[in-house]
Formats: C-alpha cells, structure tokens, sequence
C-alpha cells in the first residue's frame, strides 16, 4: 500500500501547484504524509456531505476540484461548518487534496472532460498556457463537432449527457442557429467573452453566465451561450481523474480502490419555470 505523500506526488505530476493561479489555494489540505491509503474518492465540493460520503465508504484521500479555503481562516472550529469538515477528516485519518486551476488548465483537464462528455473534438485550448511548447494546456477547450446542428439539439446534447440538475441548460441567442464550432470551459466562464468572440466559434458552453456580460455578448455577435450549472460542467473531471490515477496505481502495483461521488453538491435544488416562458 502507498503511503499519502506517494500518491500525493502522482497528484502533483498531474496537477503541479505551480500551475495553479495566484488567487487559489491547492495541493493537500488535511493529511499525515505517512499514512497509508487504500481507498480515494474524488467529488467536486469539499462539504461535509462529501465527507461523510468519504467516511462512509472508508476512504483514507478524498480529492476534491474545489478548495475549502480559498480566502483562508483564522479559524478551524467545528462550530463552523468548514471547521466541522476539517475536525471530521483528521479525527478519521482523511486526507484532504485539492486541484483547482491546476487541473483546468492541465492536459487533459477540466474542460476535455466535459468536451468528452459531450462528444467533442477538441482543437486547441481556448486561452493556450504560453510555458506550454506542445500548445495543450491552457483554459477552457476550442472544439468541434461531429456534424453540425442546431443550438437547440446541441442544448439538449448537454442536458442529457451532463449531470441532471435544477438549472438545466439555459441558451441565448437563435435556438436553430447553427453550430459547428464550440468553445467550453467548465467553471464560470463569462470573464472569457473576448477570447471566446475572437476564436470565431458558434457557440460557448460554460456556467455562472451573469446577466449583463451574456446580454452585452449576445448584442456583439451572433454567438449562442449555453449556461449550465457549474457542478454540472466540473463533475466530468472527476472521472478523468479517477481513471488517471487508477492508471497509476496499475502502474505501480498499488491497488488502489479509486471512487467518484455521484452526489449532487450544487446549490440549487428546484426549478419551477415561468408560465409561458419560452421553452
């Protein structure tokens, strides 16, 4: 069996911390470098329900896609729901890793997980990592399809292929426009207008589209937006994830019993639509 730091450095040859932007916070949160692991779940969200899920499949690592503290702490208390996460991991020898930017950026990473999920060919990254010579990390993924079709079935595409949740699959602009190209970045991805305009692709699908940049995007070009949720866009890294480090455990003979949450950890947990929205 491996001990924590082994199958953290594996981790770390995936996802480098360097890597990661100066804002996040990555790498291991929780976890004694000597213990050994057996058993990894990965998930999205480090919230307790993640947790206990971890506990009760009796996971000595859990990696998770987003921090459990991005803006730091002066306090771990169980009093609070963050400090209850952490005091459930170290009282149950559960390691704590995180890739964030650093595993949306990688190759493959986040957003060819969802390009894979929804039968994309991916091209080239969006925004291409310039320490990168090959040209395949950066963010977000410029795709194509494999014939073309309306904004309207590739919508449907992606509700039926992403995890099912409350949003769904919101659209802007001409539903029978349509596509041939499509940019995607898993996460929210409306800070990206510029670059994604500039790519000439039909489309973009990401998540967290705020009112005035989708407003203002959709005044510009004929582009279609398709907004999904953001869990939805990020859990298909899990799985990459999970079959990359199932490859090396293969590999070094570990035999490591590697998990994916299929607990649904985003926010929003009903939808009722308007009475003649259009649909």
């Amino acid at each position: 069996m491996p001990r924590l730091s082994e199958v953290i450095a594996a981790l770390e040859n995936l996802w480098p911390a360097e890597r990661a932007e100066s804002w996040d916070a990555v790498g291991t949160v929780v976890g004694d470098p000597d213990q050994e692991v057996t058993r990894v779940l990965f998930a999205v969200d480090p919230v307790q329900e993640i947790v206990d899920e971890a506990l009760k499949l009796d996971a000595d690592l859990l990696v998770t896609h987003h921090p459990l503290y991005l803006r730091g702490t002066t306090t771990v208390a169980a009093s609070h729901f963050k400090g209850r996460v952490v005091h459930t991991l170290i009282k149950n020898d559960i390691a704590l890793h995180v890739a964030h930017t650093n595993a949306d950026t990688a190759d493959p990473g986040v957003s060819d997980a969802l390009a894979g999920a929804l039968d994309l060919r991916v091209v080239r990254p969006l925004v291409p990592d310039p320490t990168d010579p090959s040209g395949r990390r950066g963010l977000g993924r410029v795709c194509e399809l494999d014939h073309p079709t309306t904004v309207r079935e590739l919508a449907a595409r992606a509700a039926a292929r992403l995890p099912a949740t409350a949003q769904g699959i919101r659209v802007a602009g001409d539903p029978e426009a349509t596509v041939r190209t499509i940019a995607v970045s898993g996460g929210s991805g409306d800070s990206l207008f510029d670059v994604v305009r500039a790519s000439g692709v039909d489309a973009f699908l990401t998540a967290d589209l705020r009112h005035h940049p989708a407003s203002e995007a959709v005044a510009q070009s004929p582009l279609a937006l398709l907004d999904a949720a953001h869990w939805a866009t990020e859990w298909p890294w899990c799985e990459l994830a999970a079959a990359q480090l199932d490859e090396i455990s293969d590999r070094h003979g570990w035999d490591l019993r590697v998990h994916v949450s299929k607990t649904v950890t985003d926010p929003w947990t009903s939808h009722s639509p308007s009475p003649g929205a259009p649909n």
